[in-house]
Order: C-alpha cells, then sequence, then structure tokens
C-alpha cells in the first residue's frame, strides 16, 4: 500500500489519544498501536493495506453516508452516480463479507451499517481507518435513514440538532475494560446548518431540526410497562422537544466528534409513535420516503463540491 511513512508516524502521535486533525484536514487515528501493524485488515469490509491500494480506491472520497440496509446504500449510491454523472457500474468493495456493503460513486462512499449502535461502530471505525490509510481530506460523515416521529407527520425529514440517550442526556455510555467511559453527543452545528438549508420551499416533503432521542421500538417480545406509561413517556418527550427516536443516533454522533470528523443526522418519519408502533403505509409510498434524505445529503453535495 502506498503509504508515506513520515506521515503514518506523525499522525499516530504516541500518548496524545485525544490529538486532532492536520491542517489539511486528514484524520488522525487515537491509537499509536496501529503503527506496528505492517498489514492491517479490515475484517468487516473485506479490504486490507497490504493487498489492496486504498489511496488509488478511496483517495478521492469527499463524503460518507451511512444506512442500515445494504440494498437501500446500493440504490443511494447508484442515485448518487446519475445525480453527478459518474460510472453507475457501483461495485461492493465489501462483497468478500457478508457483514457489510460499501458502495462508491464518485467522491461518495455508501456504507450499510445494520441496526443499532454496537453494529454501526463496528463499521464506523473500519471506515474511519479506510480513509486515513486512503489519505482522504476533508471528509464529511452522513447517517441517513428512517425513524420514528414524535408529534411529526410521517414522512417528514428529521435533522438531528440534538441527541440524547434514555434519560434524555446528550452522551454515549459504555463499559471499555470494566470501565464506564461517556462520550459527549456533539453535533456539528455548521455541518446541520448548512444541510438544513438544502432544503427547498417546493420540496414534496417537510424539512425540521429537532432532538434526536436514541432508542429502540416499543414493541418487542418483551414490555415492562402499561401502554399508559409509555403514552404519558412520549407526550413528555414531546413537552422536552424530542421530535423522533432512532437507534443508531446517539452513537454515530459520539463516534463522530471522537474521530473529529464532521457528522451529521438526517432520517425520515415513517410513523408517529404516538400514535402507535406500527406502521401502516403502504410499501410504495414508505420506498419513496426513504429517499427523502437522500435528496437532501446530494444537494449538500452538489454544493460544497460544486458537482
Amino acid at each position: 500500500m502506498d503509504i508515506i511513512e513520515d506521515n503514518r508516524t506523525a499522525l499516530f502521535e504516541e500518548g496524545k489519544e485525544d490529538a486532532l486533525p492536520t491542517s489539511n484536514g486528514r484524520v488522525k487515528l487515537h491509537n499509536a498501536r496501529l503503527k506496528s501493524i505492517q498489514d492491517d485488515h479490515l475484517y468487516h469490509i473485506a479490504l486490507s493495506t497490504g493487498s489492496d491500494d486504498l489511496r488509488r480506491l478511496f483517495g478521492d472520497v469527499k463524503v460518507v453516508c451511512f444506512g442500515g440496509q445494504a440494498t437501500r446504500m446500493e440504490k443511494f449510491a447508484r442515485f448518487i452516480a446519475r445525480e453527478f454523472d459518474v460510472s453507475d457500474t457501483v461495485h461492493n468493495f465489501a462483497a468478500g463479507t457478508d457483514r457489510y456493503a460499501v458502495y462508491k460513486a464518485g467522491p461518495v462512499l455508501s456504507v450499510s451499517h445494520g441496526i443499532g449502535i454496537p453494529s454501526l461502530s463496528i463499521v464506523f471505525q473500519e471506515i474511519v481507518k479506510l480513509i486515513y490509510y486512503a489519505g482522504c481530506e476533508n471528509v464529511t460523515f452522513f447517517r441517513i435513514g428512517t425513524c420514528g416521529g414524535i408529534g411529526l407527520e410521517p414522512g417528514t425529514v428529521v435533522i438531528s440538532q440534538k441527541v440524547v440517550n434514555g434519560a434524555l442526556e446528550p452522551v454515549y455510555k459504555q463499559y471499555i475494560l470494566g470501565r464506564a467511559v461517556e462520550r459527549p453527543a456533539k453535533v456539528d452545528s455548521d455541518l446541520i446548518r448548512q444541510l438544513y438549508a438544502c432544503s427547498q420551499n417546493d420540496d414534496k416533503f417537510k424539512t425540521v431540526l429537532g432532538t434526536t432521542l436514541c432508542q429502540g421500538r416499543m414493541d418487542g417480545a418483551f414490555c415492562e410497562h402499561e401502554e399508559e406509561e409509555k403514552f404519558l413517556w412520549l407526550r413528555e418527550l414531546a413537552d422536552r422537544g424530542v421530535t423522533n427516536m432512532e437507534m443508531e443516533s446517539l452513537g454515530f454522533t459520539a463516534l463522530c466528534d471522537r474521530a473529529n470528523i464532521p457528522g451529521a443526522v438526517c432520517c425520515v418519519t415513517l410513523l408517529d409513535r404516538c400514535e402507535g408502533d406500527g406502521i401502516t403505509t403502504n410499501l410504495q409510498l414508505l420506498h419513496e420516503w426513504q429517499t427523502y434524505p437522500q435528496i437532501l445529503v446530494a444537494r449538500y453535495i452538489r454544493n460544497r463540491l460544486g458537482l
């Protein structure tokens, strides 16, 4: 792999775990141990620093979009290819594994992340390493997908200007080596503003800024609360400014902040949780709604890159 060794050494700063990106916008990896790995296998996306020319393949990437389903992200890659008149022969670089999918359309990567923060965090870390090894500069991340609204009309696009956990705190908590670690889920306010500015008055859909609760569905196999308790909770959420519920936003936002990569969550509501947990909208309309966040992000890409 084409790596300039002095740059590689400089970007892994021993003892400076919280180092910032370099002035040219390249990502710094917060793990000095990676210096000693001659061939770093990115197992879950079937790429390797030893056998793949990552600079040639991915060095021009400026935007990475994450979404849950592999099929949706393949369609998004084809949409981007058509929008910006780049090759529509999209290829799944992660085809050597059945874990995730990674498609490329010009300067845009389209990545599936599965369901939930644990699944997202695995591919997120490998993508961060990928853009580092490829020498990418000034990269922006997006999470595009679906969510449940709270008091919003289904089909509304929510750009998360704040993301909170179940205690309504903008913090992602986990345990590492038996110790509790808290990472702030900070949003990039400039990116949020720029993305929101991409909405247009004549759009078929409404776009709002909102607070996103990172919490799963309420109709699972186990339930420890009564129906009235649930609706009281939803009303409290609405009173406290929460607009939607989504399962990956907290981890995504915290990891973007950790990596010093501008990131934004942009999702369309498939239902209003205040009306129930079941989706009754016909499949054709659901598929159309899923394109709305993609349209906004495509406009952002066009504006930023002048495509």
